[in-house]
């Protein structure tokens, strides 16, 4: 979730599978290293969250081992306000192959974040959502929204930006539920609380979500059964991105600081360095990740029983 790995980082990422581990540095204490062992054995689930699948879509024979959730952003916004972004007609197209090479319960669509000015009024959302939720339908059961968050980070890089009204976003809501109703599609507000009648407010990377992907039971611990933030349902993971990285330079992005910042970094990235940006360090202090599978490896025997009658029954 702190940069767009298929987008920009998919020779790296391969590489990182081929050697069978990546390194991640501590974004508050860039001298913590953490050592991820990327194996099937101790990686249940790879998640992305991208606004371009493209460059990863030829290798997916690659990742076939892994159980995988995909989030893709599509959204209309120009390049006044995404300026490296693909058109989103294109997004569409890579979001249709990969709903085909994953699994329709292993890619959900993310239109967020939502931001209403002169440009984009509600009116210009509900068409676009439902025009592009007609093109989804049938490659994904999720879609997810949010309203954009003015972090200090998005009022530096996005000044006239304003916060979503209460009265719009009631507007906004109704009517994406109602879309995606209609198009066999689940709508979940992103930290949004319950203020959207008719959406599923339970979060959007849920421990259902993995399992529903994965066609498998978790055994997650309690320690990870908490947010990243307290409007956040979603499942903690552990994220080898760096911020600072992604290459899309949104106007409204968390995750980068400064356009040039990114810039810097990303000439400093190198496809075969087991970190996204630079290398080891002198003063870097490794420590081993502990990992291990939360697939929940014990049959149910009512679920096994319920099924095989259900199967002898269909013969």
């Amino acid at each position: 979730m702190r940069t767009d790995i298929p987008a920009f980082y998919t020779p790296w990422f391969l590489n990182r599978l081929r050697e069978g581990y990546v390194l991640v540095r501590n974004p508050y204490n860039p001298q913590a290293v953490t050592r991820y062992r990327l194996s099937p054995e101790v990686v249940d689930l790879l998640g992305f969250c991208t606004k371009n699948p493209a460059p990863m879509l030829p290798h997916m024979d690659r990742l076939s081992d892994y159980g995988q959730y995909w989030f893709v952003t599509i959204t209309p916004y120009g390049k006044n306000i995404e300026p490296h972004v693909p058109d989103f007609r294109q997004v569409i197209d890579s979001f249709q192959r990969l709903s085909r090479a994953v699994g329709i319960d292993s890619v959900g669509w993310r239109y967020d974040p939502i931001l209403v000015n002169g440009e984009w009024p509600v009116e210009r959302h509900i068409r676009a959502f439902d025009w592009m939720a007609q093109r989804l339908e049938g490659y994904t059961r999720t879609a997810v929204i949010s309203f954009i968050d003015l972090y200090p980070k998005v009022r530096r890089s996005f000044p006239e930006a304003r916060e979503v009204s209460p009265d719009d976003r009631r507007a906004l809501g109704a009517a994406f539920v109602d879309i995606c109703r209609r198009r066999g599609m689940t709508l979940r507000p992103c930290g949004e609380g319950d203020d959207i009648p008719g959406a599923d407010g339970s979060g959007c990377m849920t421990v259902n979500t993995f399992e529903t992907a994965l066609g498998r039971r978790l055994r997650v611990p309690k320690s990870s059964m908490k947010g990243a933030r307290k409007e956040c349902a979603c499942l903690l993971s552990a994220d080898i991105g760096a911020y600072n990285t992604c290459g899309h330079l949104c106007r409204y992005c968390y995750a980068n600081a400064d356009a040039a910042l990114v810039l810097r970094n990303m000439q400093r990235h190198d496809p075969a360095s087991p970190f996204l940006i630079g290398h080891s360090e002198p003063d870097d202090v490794i420590h081993e990740a502990r990992q291990e599978s939360w697939i929940d490896t014990q049959i149910d025997m009512m679920e096994f029983y319920t099924n095989t009658s259900e199967a002898g029954f269909r013969q």
